[in-house]
């Protein structure tokens, strides 16, 4: 894939040459036209979107790209029906050529609680882990980042990048069809590295958690958001199946739990710098995520429990680091 052309010289000017030659073969193999039903609609739609030069990006505030004379240059209905071949959209919000993609998370609010508590990104190395459309990784650019790599096993949140990549032409910003079992082990090489709702889907936590561990440089910042359950220190919550519908979930530590985690694992200067409960104006259903969200995963009786009789959704931030 040519988007990605730039991304294998930066591995190479990382001292990442190997990893950068295997990962030209993967990339390719999971974006495949026969590897998805929908990816050979996905790549036509993209290839038949506008040829437009964007005028103004911005990334600091909020994502948004606009285009001269932007509304005279398309047909603005047909540009919206390509955007919504890449539905859902779970993560935003986007402005595109005067269109507004509202999607399911208001992920700029969490951007908001979690920037004023994390080392200032300005020419930092950032691994973004379940980075879903790369939309955090924007805004990571937009506060200075030097680099930020996205990694994302779901191929539509991949080509949803791609189609903002198409329009703000990085060579910073890179999201790709990985988890982080398919990294190379001790990478030693970020500065920042983020997880922000993944924990709870690993059947190990603490397997995770040294996952992230091994891509940091030593003194490097670990910025880890999960689900919480309230309680002393050494309680987590294990489902006995769903979670607020959810499948694959697995533990949801108390604040005090998580601390011992991340203890335990070789992390130091511990802190939960954010708490907050989900509210159905940050998770919602959409027109642009028109499936099941928060206000169907919770008792319609009891909005603070979950549909099995769970505490409803708090999350909490953590930030530690990397021993030097």
């Amino acid at each position: 894939m040519t988007v990605y052309q730039p991304l294998y010289q930066r591995l190479d000017e990382m001292g990442l040459s190997e990893w950068s030659d295997k990962l030209q073969q993967i990339i390719a193999e999971k974006l495949a036209l026969d590897g998805h039903g929908k990816m050979q609609n996905w790549q036509m739609t993209l290839e038949a979107l506008p040829d437009l030069q964007s005028s103004q990006i911005n990334l600091k505030d909020k994502v948004e790209i606009a285009f001269l004379n932007e509304l005279a240059a398309v047909d603005k209905d047909h540009f919206i029906d390509q955007l919504q071949q890449f539905h859902p959209w779970r993560k935003g919000p986007y402005r595109l050529l005067g269109v507004d993609i509202n999607t399911e998370w208001r992920s700029d609010w969490k951007w908001d609680r979690v920037l004023p508590h994390i080392q200032p990104l300005k020419g930092r190395k950032v691994l973004d882990v379940g980075c879903g459309n790369g939309y955090h990784g924007w805004r990571m650019l937009g506060e200075g980042a030097d680099f930020v790599l996205g990694i994302d096993p779901t191929l539509v949140f991949v080509m949803q990048y791609q189609l903002m990549q198409r329009y703000i032409a990085s060579e910073n910003h890179y999201v790709i069809p990985l988890g982080i079992e398919d990294l190379p082990a001790d990478l030693n090489c970020f500065d920042t590295v983020f997880s922000m709702g993944v924990l709870y889907h690993r059947r190990s936590p603490l397997d995770h958690l040294y996952e992230l561990k091994a891509c940091l440089r030593p003194g490097g910042e670990l910025v880890l958001e999960t689900l919480i359950i309230e309680g002393e220190e050494g309680m987590s919550l294990m489902p006995k199946g769903r979670y607020a519908k959810m499948r694959n979930v697995w533990f949801f530590p108390t604040v005090a739990t998580m601390k011992l985690w991340l203890e335990r694992c070789g992390f130091k200067d511990i802190k939960c710098v954010d708490i907050n409960t989900t509210s159905l104006d940050e998770q919602r259903k959409t027109d642009w995520m028109i499936f099941e969200s928060l206000a169907d995963f919770l008792d319609p009786e009891d909005r603070s429990k979950t549909i099995e009789g769970y505490p409803a959704p708090i999350r909490a931030t953590f930030v530690a680091s990397k021993p030097k």
